[in-house]
């Protein structure tokens, strides 16, 4: 299955706020059709742990291969695999990027790294899925332009009154005229962070007969 590429609102209306997919938020005027049934639905989990799946897949913007494949990297890993899988996700670069309101969404922030934009201790990482790692130290390239793109992101992200998470640390240095930001990786996420309301047990349990 092919990333998601087409309307986002309509996913949102679907699956409620979503903010690494996009900034808008749920039309409330739009609400689910109740469908009349002669007797009540047996009670099933599929559909509930399908919801739980599609949202995590769409926040973080992955296929459904490529969720299958942290998946059953988390189940090989010590601790718990729910948690080790969001902190898997969290530590993508596409993801970090977002944390730090250097970009607005991940597909933004998958920009950026797809054009070569973002540096990685200082050498330039071109992969949105780069699993970053505590000390690594996020820059970008010192290009007018770009620079803007980011301090605008930034003044958005601040205004929104959204903070950056404690395991990562954001930077202003001041490059000529220009205010110019980097990112540290601290440590690795604590699960308390993770800045979606989701159930990631019930993900576990989707995947469970393919892992």
């Amino acid at each position: 299955m092919s990333r998601y590429r087409g309307p986002r609102l309509k996913i949102i209306n679907r699956l409620k706020t979503l903010p690494g997919l996009s900034k808008k938020t749920p039309n409330k005027n739009e609400e689910p059709s109740k469908k009349k049934h002669s007797k009540p639905p047996r009670p099933s989990k599929y559909p509930v742990r399908l919801k739980e799946k599609q949202r995590l897949r769409f926040h973080y913007g992955l296929t459904d291969r490529q969720l299958l494949q942290y998946v059953r990297i988390a189940r090989r890993a010590k601790g718990s695999t729910g948690q080790v899988l969001l902190q898997l996700l969290e530590m993508r670069l596409d993801n970090i990027l977002f944390r730090l309101g250097m970009a607005l969404t991940i597909p933004e922030a998958r920009q950026l790294v797809n054009h070569r934009h973002i540096l990685v201790n200082d050498r330039i990482v071109d992969i949105p899925s780069y699993r970053c790692k505590p000390q690594d130290f996020i820059s970008i390239k010192d290009k007018q332009r770009l620079i803007n793109r980011i301090n605008q992101n930034i003044d958005i992200f601040q205004k929104d009154k959204m903070r950056v998470p404690s395991h990562l640390n954001l930077k202003k240095n001041k490059k000529k005229s220009l205010y110019k930001y980097s990112g540290l990786v601290k440590k690795i996420i604590d699960n308390n962070r993770i800045g979606l309301k989701i159930n990631e047990l019930l993900v576990v349990e989707y995947y469970s007969r393919r892992v």
